[in-house]
Protein backbone atom coordinates (compact mmCIF):
# COMPACT_ATOMS: atom_id res chain seq x y z
CA UNK A 1 0.00 0.00 0.00
CA UNK A 2 1.21 3.61 -1.23
CA UNK A 3 1.78 5.98 2.19
CA UNK A 4 -0.89 8.64 0.94
CA UNK A 5 -3.47 5.43 0.59
CA UNK A 6 -2.12 4.34 4.09
CA UNK A 7 -2.31 7.87 5.43
CA UNK A 8 -6.17 8.32 3.83
CA UNK A 9 -7.30 4.64 5.15
CA UNK A 10 -6.15 5.29 8.86
CA UNK A 11 -7.54 8.48 9.16
CA UNK A 12 -11.24 6.95 7.60
CA UNK A 13 -10.43 4.06 10.52
CA UNK A 14 -10.13 7.21 13.17
CA UNK A 15 -13.26 8.66 12.41
CA UNK A 16 -15.02 5.57 11.89
CA UNK A 17 -14.41 4.46 15.70
CA UNK A 18 -15.27 8.33 17.08
CA UNK A 19 -18.46 7.75 15.10
CA UNK A 20 -19.15 4.61 16.49
CA UNK A 21 -19.00 5.84 19.84
CA UNK A 22 -22.00 7.47 19.84
CA UNK A 23 -24.26 4.33 20.17
CA UNK A 24 -27.46 3.17 22.50
CA UNK A 25 -26.65 1.29 25.81
CA UNK A 26 -24.53 -1.94 24.98
CA UNK A 27 -27.01 -4.09 27.81
CA UNK A 28 -30.21 -3.66 29.30
CA UNK A 29 -29.59 -4.81 33.07
CA UNK A 30 -27.85 -1.69 34.28
CA UNK A 31 -27.20 1.61 33.27
CA UNK A 32 -24.20 3.30 32.22
CA UNK A 33 -22.52 6.52 30.73
CA UNK A 34 -23.33 8.18 27.76
CA UNK A 35 -20.43 9.59 25.38
CA UNK A 36 -20.38 13.69 26.73
CA UNK A 37 -22.48 13.12 29.41
CA UNK A 38 -19.89 14.83 31.76
CA UNK A 39 -20.19 17.66 29.33
CA UNK A 40 -24.43 17.91 30.13
CA UNK A 41 -24.06 17.82 33.93
CA UNK A 42 -21.31 20.77 33.77
CA UNK A 43 -23.52 23.06 31.86
CA UNK A 44 -27.00 22.49 34.11
CA UNK A 45 -24.35 22.79 36.83
CA UNK A 46 -23.43 26.09 35.66
CA UNK A 47 -27.28 26.79 34.37
CA UNK A 48 -28.36 26.33 38.31
CA UNK A 49 -25.61 28.97 39.25
CA UNK A 50 -26.75 31.49 37.06
CA UNK A 51 -30.10 31.33 38.85
CA UNK A 52 -32.93 29.62 35.93
CA UNK A 53 -35.78 29.34 38.39
CA UNK A 54 -36.48 33.01 38.69
CA UNK A 55 -35.75 33.99 41.54
CA UNK A 56 -33.90 36.89 40.80
CA UNK A 57 -36.61 38.72 38.59
CA UNK A 58 -38.65 39.72 41.52
CA UNK A 59 -37.09 40.70 44.69
CA UNK A 60 -39.31 38.85 47.79
CA UNK A 61 -38.59 41.20 50.98
CA UNK A 62 -38.44 38.42 53.65
CA UNK A 63 -39.71 41.01 56.29
CA UNK A 64 -43.43 41.99 53.90
CA UNK A 65 -46.41 39.93 54.76
CA UNK A 66 -48.08 39.19 51.45
CA UNK A 67 -51.28 38.85 50.78
CA UNK A 68 -53.31 36.97 48.06
CA UNK A 69 -53.03 39.47 45.18
CA UNK A 70 -49.53 40.63 45.59
CA UNK A 71 -48.69 36.80 45.61
CA UNK A 72 -51.07 37.14 42.32
CA UNK A 73 -48.99 39.98 40.62
CA UNK A 74 -45.76 38.16 41.58
CA UNK A 75 -46.78 34.71 40.21
CA UNK A 76 -48.55 36.39 36.48
CA UNK A 77 -44.96 38.62 36.17
CA UNK A 78 -42.53 35.13 37.28
CA UNK A 79 -44.13 32.14 36.75
CA UNK A 80 -42.89 30.35 33.40
CA UNK A 81 -45.85 29.46 32.26
CA UNK A 82 -47.06 32.80 31.72
CA UNK A 83 -43.65 33.66 29.47
CA UNK A 84 -44.25 30.31 27.56
CA UNK A 85 -47.61 31.27 26.95
CA UNK A 86 -46.29 35.08 26.13
CA UNK A 87 -43.78 33.88 23.77
CA UNK A 88 -45.59 31.57 22.02
CA UNK A 89 -48.31 34.37 21.25
CA UNK A 90 -45.40 36.05 19.84
CA UNK A 91 -44.38 33.39 17.88
CA UNK A 92 -48.22 33.65 16.23
CA UNK A 93 -47.61 37.16 15.85
CA UNK A 94 -44.14 36.31 13.53
CA UNK A 95 -46.29 33.71 11.74
CA UNK A 96 -49.24 35.76 10.45
CA UNK A 97 -46.13 38.11 8.93
CA UNK A 98 -44.70 35.26 7.19
CA UNK A 99 -47.74 34.82 5.76
CA UNK A 100 -48.30 38.08 4.84
CA UNK A 101 -45.44 38.20 3.49
CA UNK A 102 -46.45 35.91 0.28
CA UNK A 103 -48.38 39.81 -1.13
CA UNK A 104 -45.26 41.05 -1.62
CA UNK A 105 -42.79 40.12 -4.29
CA UNK A 106 -39.97 38.07 -3.80
CA UNK A 107 -36.52 40.29 -4.72
CA UNK A 108 -32.56 38.52 -4.75
CA UNK A 109 -30.00 40.17 -6.27
CA UNK A 110 -26.65 37.52 -6.95
CA UNK A 111 -23.21 38.47 -8.01
CA UNK A 112 -20.68 36.13 -8.92
CA UNK A 113 -17.23 35.70 -11.28
CA UNK A 114 -15.97 32.75 -12.69
CA UNK A 115 -13.03 30.97 -15.29
CA UNK A 116 -14.63 28.53 -17.94
CA UNK A 117 -12.12 26.99 -20.16
CA UNK A 118 -13.67 24.73 -23.03
CA UNK A 119 -13.01 23.45 -26.31
CA UNK A 120 -14.90 22.68 -29.46
CA UNK A 121 -14.06 19.88 -32.04
CA UNK A 122 -13.96 20.91 -35.79
CA UNK A 123 -14.01 17.72 -37.80
CA UNK A 124 -12.17 17.78 -41.33
CA UNK A 125 -14.57 16.72 -44.34
CA UNK A 126 -13.37 14.73 -47.49
CA UNK A 127 -15.10 14.84 -50.72
CA UNK A 128 -15.68 12.08 -53.55
CA UNK A 129 -14.12 13.81 -56.14
CA UNK A 130 -14.99 10.89 -58.85
CA UNK A 131 -18.85 11.47 -58.19
CA UNK A 132 -18.54 14.83 -59.23
CA UNK A 133 -16.55 14.25 -62.36
CA UNK A 134 -18.65 11.44 -63.94
CA UNK A 135 -21.95 13.92 -63.09
CA UNK A 136 -19.68 16.72 -65.24
CA UNK A 137 -19.16 14.11 -67.71
CA UNK A 138 -22.74 13.24 -68.53
CA UNK A 139 -24.63 16.73 -68.77
CA UNK A 140 -21.47 18.42 -70.66
CA UNK A 141 -23.43 17.21 -74.14
CA UNK A 142 -26.40 18.89 -72.82
CA UNK A 143 -24.98 22.07 -71.42
CA UNK A 144 -23.37 22.57 -74.93
CA UNK A 145 -26.32 22.82 -76.60
CA UNK A 146 -28.77 24.43 -73.99
CA UNK A 147 -27.15 25.50 -70.31
CA UNK A 148 -29.88 26.63 -68.57
CA UNK A 149 -32.02 23.29 -69.26
CA UNK A 150 -29.09 21.11 -68.76
CA UNK A 151 -28.79 22.58 -65.27
CA UNK A 152 -32.35 22.51 -64.22
CA UNK A 153 -31.99 19.02 -65.11
CA UNK A 154 -28.99 18.47 -63.60
CA UNK A 155 -30.64 19.73 -60.26
CA UNK A 156 -33.53 17.69 -60.32
CA UNK A 157 -31.57 14.81 -61.15
CA UNK A 158 -29.23 15.34 -58.37
CA UNK A 159 -30.98 17.34 -55.71
CA UNK A 160 -28.14 16.19 -52.95
CA UNK A 161 -24.68 16.97 -52.21
CA UNK A 162 -21.95 14.65 -53.14
CA UNK A 163 -20.85 11.79 -50.67
CA UNK A 164 -18.98 13.73 -48.01
CA UNK A 165 -17.03 11.63 -44.98
CA UNK A 166 -14.88 12.58 -41.75
CA UNK A 167 -11.28 12.66 -42.49
CA UNK A 168 -9.89 13.81 -38.92
CA UNK A 169 -10.16 16.87 -37.02
CA UNK A 170 -8.93 19.07 -34.57
CA UNK A 171 -10.18 21.31 -31.89
CA UNK A 172 -11.00 24.73 -30.84
CA UNK A 173 -10.01 26.15 -27.19
CA UNK A 174 -11.74 29.12 -25.72
CA UNK A 175 -10.74 30.70 -22.16
CA UNK A 176 -13.44 33.18 -20.64
CA UNK A 177 -13.79 35.13 -17.59
CA UNK A 178 -17.26 35.90 -16.47
CA UNK A 179 -18.71 38.57 -13.74
CA UNK A 180 -22.16 39.04 -13.19
CA UNK A 181 -24.26 40.91 -11.24
CA UNK A 182 -28.36 40.45 -11.22
CA UNK A 183 -31.24 41.73 -9.57
CA UNK A 184 -34.07 39.16 -10.29
CA UNK A 185 -37.92 39.42 -9.06
CA UNK A 186 -41.00 37.46 -8.61
CA UNK A 187 -44.06 38.07 -7.88
CA UNK A 188 -46.93 36.16 -7.53
CA UNK A 189 -50.20 38.39 -9.06
CA UNK A 190 -53.20 35.72 -8.53
CA UNK A 191 -53.37 33.07 -6.52
CA UNK A 192 -57.17 32.63 -6.25
CA UNK A 193 -57.50 33.26 -2.73
CA UNK A 194 -54.81 31.12 -1.59
CA UNK A 195 -52.51 33.22 -0.22
CA UNK A 196 -55.81 35.21 1.93
CA UNK A 197 -56.79 31.79 3.54
CA UNK A 198 -53.30 30.80 4.61
CA UNK A 199 -53.05 34.63 6.50
CA UNK A 200 -56.74 34.29 7.68
CA UNK A 201 -55.40 30.66 9.49
CA UNK A 202 -52.56 32.11 10.67
CA UNK A 203 -54.51 35.16 12.29
CA UNK A 204 -56.38 32.29 13.96
CA UNK A 205 -53.70 30.69 15.62
CA UNK A 206 -52.79 34.07 16.44
CA UNK A 207 -56.54 34.57 18.29
CA UNK A 208 -56.05 30.85 19.83
CA UNK A 209 -51.99 31.63 21.16
CA UNK A 210 -53.86 35.08 22.64
CA UNK A 211 -56.14 33.49 24.65
CA UNK A 212 -54.13 31.14 25.58
CA UNK A 213 -51.99 33.28 27.39
CA UNK A 214 -55.04 34.76 28.92
CA UNK A 215 -55.86 30.97 29.82
CA UNK A 216 -52.36 30.69 31.22
CA UNK A 217 -52.94 33.72 33.32
CA UNK A 218 -56.40 32.46 35.21
CA UNK A 219 -54.79 28.67 35.56
CA UNK A 220 -52.02 30.42 37.59
CA UNK A 221 -54.49 32.82 39.51
CA UNK A 222 -56.44 30.02 40.17
CA UNK A 223 -52.98 27.95 41.55
CA UNK A 224 -52.27 30.37 43.47
CA UNK A 225 -55.82 31.15 44.81
CA UNK A 226 -56.28 27.66 45.50
CA UNK A 227 -52.39 26.82 47.44
CA UNK A 228 -52.91 30.10 49.68
CA UNK A 229 -56.38 28.78 51.31
CA UNK A 230 -54.49 25.54 51.10
CA UNK A 231 -51.60 27.12 52.97
CA UNK A 232 -54.29 28.91 55.41
CA UNK A 233 -56.31 25.70 55.93
CA UNK A 234 -52.84 24.40 56.67
CA UNK A 235 -52.16 26.95 59.66
CA UNK A 236 -55.08 26.62 61.48
CA UNK A 237 -55.11 22.39 61.34
CA UNK A 238 -51.47 22.96 63.28
CA UNK A 239 -53.56 25.31 65.82
CA UNK A 240 -56.15 22.62 66.15
CA UNK A 241 -53.48 20.01 66.52
CA UNK A 242 -51.75 21.98 69.53
CA UNK A 243 -55.32 22.66 70.83
CA UNK A 244 -55.87 19.64 70.80
CA UNK A 245 -52.51 18.66 72.40
CA UNK A 246 -53.34 21.21 75.53
CA UNK A 247 -56.70 19.65 75.43
CA UNK A 248 -54.84 16.25 76.26
CA UNK A 249 -52.53 16.92 78.41
CA UNK A 250 -55.33 18.78 80.65
CA UNK A 251 -57.43 15.70 80.75
CA UNK A 252 -53.94 13.70 81.62
CA UNK A 253 -53.40 16.37 84.03
CA UNK A 254 -57.49 15.91 85.29
CA UNK A 255 -56.92 12.04 85.62
CA UNK A 256 -53.64 12.17 87.83
CA UNK A 257 -56.05 13.58 90.19
CA UNK A 258 -58.88 11.26 90.18
CA UNK A 259 -55.62 8.64 90.90
CA UNK A 260 -54.66 10.45 93.87
CA UNK A 261 -58.30 10.94 94.71
CA UNK A 262 -58.71 6.92 94.01
CA UNK A 263 -61.15 7.50 91.41
CA UNK A 264 -59.69 6.42 88.35
CA UNK A 265 -57.33 3.63 87.60
CA UNK A 266 -54.30 3.05 86.27
CA UNK A 267 -55.35 1.75 82.71
CA UNK A 268 -57.51 5.51 82.53
CA UNK A 269 -54.26 6.81 82.97
CA UNK A 270 -52.15 5.10 80.74
CA UNK A 271 -54.84 5.53 77.98
CA UNK A 272 -54.60 9.41 78.41
CA UNK A 273 -50.97 9.30 78.08
CA UNK A 274 -51.45 7.63 74.85
CA UNK A 275 -53.76 9.91 73.53
CA UNK A 276 -51.46 12.88 74.42
CA UNK A 277 -49.36 11.16 72.60
CA UNK A 278 -51.25 10.21 69.65
CA UNK A 279 -52.40 13.76 69.65
CA UNK A 280 -48.66 14.80 69.82
CA UNK A 281 -47.91 13.17 66.92
CA UNK A 282 -51.42 14.35 64.81
CA UNK A 283 -49.52 17.96 65.42
CA UNK A 284 -46.19 16.87 63.61
CA UNK A 285 -47.84 15.68 60.89
CA UNK A 286 -49.96 18.91 60.55
CA UNK A 287 -46.62 21.15 60.93
CA UNK A 288 -45.16 18.81 58.10
CA UNK A 289 -48.42 19.43 55.75
CA UNK A 290 -48.06 23.24 56.77
CA UNK A 291 -44.30 23.12 55.32
CA UNK A 292 -45.23 21.18 52.17
CA UNK A 293 -48.29 23.62 51.69
CA UNK A 294 -45.81 26.64 51.93
CA UNK A 295 -43.66 25.29 49.56
CA UNK A 296 -46.01 24.38 47.03
CA UNK A 297 -47.40 27.99 46.98
CA UNK A 298 -43.80 29.26 46.61
CA UNK A 299 -43.30 27.12 43.78
CA UNK A 300 -46.81 28.49 41.86
CA UNK A 301 -45.17 31.85 42.29
CA UNK A 302 -42.52 30.69 40.14
CA UNK A 303 -39.59 31.50 42.51
CA UNK A 304 -36.84 28.87 44.38
CA UNK A 305 -38.40 26.79 47.39
CA UNK A 306 -35.54 28.29 49.30
CA UNK A 307 -36.81 31.79 49.17
CA UNK A 308 -38.00 32.88 53.02
CA UNK A 309 -41.46 34.24 51.94
CA UNK A 310 -44.31 35.73 54.78
CA UNK A 311 -48.00 34.78 53.79
CA UNK A 312 -50.91 36.68 55.03
CA UNK A 313 -54.05 34.70 57.04
CA UNK A 314 -57.15 34.36 55.66
CA UNK A 315 -58.58 33.74 59.04
CA UNK A 316 -60.64 37.40 59.59
CA UNK A 317 -61.56 37.54 55.59
CA UNK A 318 -64.76 37.88 54.57
CA UNK A 319 -66.33 35.12 53.15
CA UNK A 320 -67.44 35.35 49.10
CA UNK A 321 -71.38 35.89 49.12
CA UNK A 322 -73.23 33.77 46.12
CA UNK A 323 -73.50 35.32 42.73
CA UNK A 324 -76.45 37.61 42.20
CA UNK A 325 -77.24 35.24 38.42
CA UNK A 326 -78.83 32.05 37.83
CA UNK A 327 -76.89 29.05 37.25
CA UNK A 328 -78.55 29.42 33.21
CA UNK A 329 -77.28 33.10 33.13
CA UNK A 330 -73.65 31.90 34.32
CA UNK A 331 -73.69 29.32 32.15
CA UNK A 332 -74.76 31.59 28.99
CA UNK A 333 -71.57 34.26 30.16
CA UNK A 334 -68.84 31.19 30.18
CA UNK A 335 -70.32 29.99 27.22
CA UNK A 336 -69.46 33.47 25.40
CA UNK A 337 -66.02 34.30 26.73
CA UNK A 338 -64.40 30.93 28.48
CA UNK A 339 -60.75 31.22 26.81
CA UNK A 340 -60.81 27.82 25.79
CA UNK A 341 -63.80 28.24 23.81
CA UNK A 342 -62.80 30.94 22.04
CA UNK A 343 -59.39 29.07 21.09
CA UNK A 344 -61.82 26.12 19.89
CA UNK A 345 -63.70 28.80 17.78
CA UNK A 346 -60.53 30.30 16.44
CA UNK A 347 -59.29 26.87 15.66
CA UNK A 348 -62.60 26.11 13.49
CA UNK A 349 -61.99 29.91 11.46
CA UNK A 350 -57.95 28.59 11.24
CA UNK A 351 -59.40 24.90 9.55
CA UNK A 352 -62.09 26.65 7.38
CA UNK A 353 -59.53 29.36 6.15
CA UNK A 354 -56.86 26.03 5.37
CA UNK A 355 -59.65 24.22 3.58
CA UNK A 356 -60.23 27.15 1.59
CA UNK A 357 -56.45 27.27 1.12
CA UNK A 358 -56.23 23.73 -0.28
CA UNK A 359 -59.17 24.06 -2.83
CA UNK A 360 -57.35 27.43 -4.11
CA UNK A 361 -55.02 25.16 -5.43
CA UNK A 362 -56.58 23.76 -7.95
CA UNK A 363 -57.09 26.87 -9.82
CA UNK A 364 -54.50 28.59 -11.80
CA UNK A 365 -51.69 31.39 -10.80
CA UNK A 366 -50.15 34.07 -12.03
CA UNK A 367 -46.47 35.10 -11.48
CA UNK A 368 -45.07 37.41 -13.09
CA UNK A 369 -40.59 37.36 -13.03
CA UNK A 370 -38.41 39.74 -13.89
CA UNK A 371 -34.39 40.49 -13.98
CA UNK A 372 -31.74 42.53 -15.10
CA UNK A 373 -28.32 42.32 -14.79
CA UNK A 374 -24.86 43.59 -15.70
CA UNK A 375 -22.76 41.08 -17.28
CA UNK A 376 -19.04 41.46 -18.27
CA UNK A 377 -17.58 38.80 -20.31
CA UNK A 378 -13.89 38.17 -21.71
CA UNK A 379 -12.80 35.47 -24.14
CA UNK A 380 -9.30 33.77 -25.21
CA UNK A 381 -9.41 31.35 -28.54
CA UNK A 382 -6.75 28.94 -28.78
CA UNK A 383 -5.05 31.38 -26.67
CA UNK A 384 -5.31 34.83 -27.95
CA UNK A 385 -5.51 38.18 -26.64
CA UNK A 386 -8.90 38.67 -24.49
CA UNK A 387 -11.87 40.68 -26.52
CA UNK A 388 -15.08 41.05 -25.20
CA UNK A 389 -16.82 43.59 -23.26
CA UNK A 390 -19.70 44.69 -20.44
CA UNK A 391 -23.57 44.82 -21.60
CA UNK A 392 -26.87 44.76 -19.36
CA UNK A 393 -28.80 41.76 -19.69
CA UNK A 394 -32.76 42.25 -19.10
CA UNK A 395 -36.15 40.26 -19.23
CA UNK A 396 -39.62 40.12 -18.10
CA UNK A 397 -41.90 36.99 -18.44
CA UNK A 398 -45.61 36.41 -17.00
CA UNK A 399 -46.17 32.47 -16.24
CA UNK A 400 -49.50 30.97 -15.81
CA UNK A 401 -49.12 27.65 -13.70
CA UNK A 402 -52.00 25.16 -13.60
CA UNK A 403 -50.46 21.49 -12.51
CA UNK A 404 -52.79 18.95 -14.39
CA UNK A 405 -52.08 15.61 -12.40
CA UNK A 406 -50.24 15.66 -9.13
CA UNK A 407 -50.56 12.26 -8.26
CA UNK A 408 -54.51 13.01 -6.15
CA UNK A 409 -51.87 15.10 -4.31
CA UNK A 410 -54.59 18.20 -3.67
CA UNK A 411 -57.31 15.98 -3.69
CA UNK A 412 -56.05 14.21 -0.88
CA UNK A 413 -55.11 17.80 0.92
CA UNK A 414 -58.74 18.99 0.44
CA UNK A 415 -60.07 15.78 2.41
CA UNK A 416 -58.11 16.01 4.97
CA UNK A 417 -58.79 19.15 5.27
CA UNK A 418 -62.38 18.60 5.40
CA UNK A 419 -61.30 15.97 7.99
CA UNK A 420 -59.64 18.35 10.63
CA UNK A 421 -62.79 20.74 9.99
CA UNK A 422 -65.57 18.26 11.07
CA UNK A 423 -63.18 17.53 14.26
CA UNK A 424 -62.83 21.17 15.10
CA UNK A 425 -66.26 21.69 15.14
CA UNK A 426 -67.19 18.28 17.12
CA UNK A 427 -64.31 19.43 19.40
CA UNK A 428 -66.20 23.21 19.94
CA UNK A 429 -69.79 21.33 20.60
CA UNK A 430 -67.65 18.70 23.12
CA UNK A 431 -65.81 21.79 24.66
CA UNK A 432 -69.73 23.72 24.91
CA UNK A 433 -71.08 20.64 26.91
CA UNK A 434 -68.21 20.29 29.08
CA UNK A 435 -68.36 23.79 30.04
CA UNK A 436 -72.10 23.53 30.90
CA UNK A 437 -71.06 20.34 33.14
CA UNK A 438 -68.03 22.23 34.89
CA UNK A 439 -69.99 25.56 35.71
CA UNK A 440 -73.00 23.69 37.11
CA UNK A 441 -70.75 21.54 39.17
CA UNK A 442 -68.43 24.52 40.31
CA UNK A 443 -71.81 26.86 41.21
CA UNK A 444 -73.26 23.49 43.56
CA UNK A 445 -70.11 23.12 45.30
CA UNK A 446 -70.12 26.56 45.87
CA UNK A 447 -73.21 26.81 47.36
CA UNK A 448 -73.21 23.65 49.74
CA UNK A 449 -69.71 24.88 50.96
CA UNK A 450 -72.10 27.96 51.45
CA UNK A 451 -74.71 25.47 53.41
CA UNK A 452 -72.00 23.75 54.89
CA UNK A 453 -70.43 26.66 56.85
CA UNK A 454 -73.51 27.12 58.86
CA UNK A 455 -74.03 23.71 60.07
CA UNK A 456 -70.33 23.62 61.23
CA UNK A 457 -70.35 26.74 62.94
CA UNK A 458 -73.53 25.05 65.05
CA UNK A 459 -71.33 21.70 65.34
CA UNK A 460 -68.40 23.57 66.61
CA UNK A 461 -70.44 25.59 69.45
CA UNK A 462 -72.06 22.13 70.21
CA UNK A 463 -68.88 20.37 70.19
CA UNK A 464 -67.08 23.04 72.23
CA UNK A 465 -70.03 23.01 75.00
CA UNK A 466 -70.33 19.64 75.60
CA UNK A 467 -66.82 19.13 75.89
CA UNK A 468 -66.60 22.16 78.34
CA UNK A 469 -69.19 20.35 80.28
CA UNK A 470 -68.03 16.95 80.28
CA UNK A 471 -64.57 18.21 81.33
CA UNK A 472 -65.72 19.71 84.15
CA UNK A 473 -68.35 16.55 85.45
CA UNK A 474 -64.77 14.82 85.15
CA UNK A 475 -62.81 16.56 87.25
CA UNK A 476 -65.75 16.82 89.88
CA UNK A 477 -65.62 13.27 90.01
CA UNK A 478 -69.17 12.83 88.13
CA UNK A 479 -68.44 12.02 84.47
CA UNK A 480 -66.20 9.29 83.01
CA UNK A 481 -62.91 8.89 80.69
CA UNK A 482 -64.17 7.57 77.76
CA UNK A 483 -67.11 10.80 77.50
CA UNK A 484 -64.35 13.14 77.77
CA UNK A 485 -62.05 11.51 75.13
CA UNK A 486 -65.47 10.83 72.85
CA UNK A 487 -65.87 14.76 73.83
CA UNK A 488 -62.24 16.05 73.09
CA UNK A 489 -62.19 14.05 69.57
CA UNK A 490 -65.39 15.53 68.64
CA UNK A 491 -64.74 19.19 68.97
CA UNK A 492 -61.33 18.37 67.51
CA UNK A 493 -63.01 17.45 64.07
CA UNK A 494 -65.49 19.85 64.49
CA UNK A 495 -62.71 22.54 63.99
CA UNK A 496 -61.01 20.99 61.45
CA UNK A 497 -64.66 20.58 59.64
CA UNK A 498 -65.02 24.63 60.26
CA UNK A 499 -61.21 25.52 58.53
CA UNK A 500 -61.80 22.86 56.23
CA UNK A 501 -65.45 24.26 55.01
CA UNK A 502 -64.08 27.92 55.15
CA UNK A 503 -61.46 27.40 52.85
CA UNK A 504 -63.96 25.18 50.52
CA UNK A 505 -66.13 28.37 49.84
CA UNK A 506 -62.65 30.66 48.86
CA UNK A 507 -61.95 27.93 46.53
CA UNK A 508 -64.98 26.89 45.29
CA UNK A 509 -65.57 30.40 44.94
CA UNK A 510 -62.46 31.37 42.59
CA UNK A 511 -63.17 28.04 40.98
CA UNK A 512 -66.49 29.24 40.16
CA UNK A 513 -64.98 32.27 38.62
CA UNK A 514 -62.44 30.03 36.64
CA UNK A 515 -64.96 27.94 35.37
CA UNK A 516 -67.16 31.25 34.04
CA UNK A 517 -63.89 33.03 32.54
CA UNK A 518 -64.32 35.92 34.95
CA UNK A 519 -60.86 34.91 37.23
CA UNK A 520 -57.98 37.83 35.70
CA UNK A 521 -60.21 38.55 33.10
CA UNK A 522 -58.26 41.39 30.69
CA UNK A 523 -60.11 44.73 31.05
CA UNK A 524 -61.36 46.25 27.32
CA UNK A 525 -59.18 49.06 26.15
CA UNK A 526 -60.54 52.56 26.82
CA UNK A 527 -62.69 54.25 24.48
CA UNK A 528 -60.76 56.50 23.50
CA UNK A 529 -57.53 54.12 22.57
CA UNK A 530 -60.45 51.86 20.94
CA UNK A 531 -60.70 54.94 18.93
CA UNK A 532 -57.47 55.48 17.82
Amino acid sequence: MKPTARAIFSVALSMSAAFGKVAAPPSPDKPWAPAQLEKYERELAQESSRDTLGAGKVQINPRKVYDLPELIDIAERNNPQTRIAWERARQAAAAVGVSESLYYPYLVASAGTGYDRAFIPFPTLQVDQRQIVQQIEQALPQVTANPQAALQKLETQNPKLPNVSIAGGGTLTTDAVASRAALSMKWLMIDFGERGALVNAAKERLMMANVGFNAAHQKVVFEVTQRFYELGNARQKVLVGKSAFHSSQTVEQAVRMRMQNGLALKPDLLQAQQQSAQFEFDLAAAMGAESDARVALVESLGILPTTQLQVADFADKPLPIEPEQSVDDLIDLALSQRPDLVAKLANLHAKRAELRAARAEYFPKVAVDAHVSETRLDVSVNDSAYFGGTKPTYGATVAVELPIFDGFARMEKVRAAEADLRAAESELSEARDAVVREVWKAHTDFKTALRKQEAAAKLLTAAESAYDAVLDSYQNGLGTYDAVVNAERNVISARSVGHDTRSAIFTSAAALALKIGELAKPQPPPASARRR
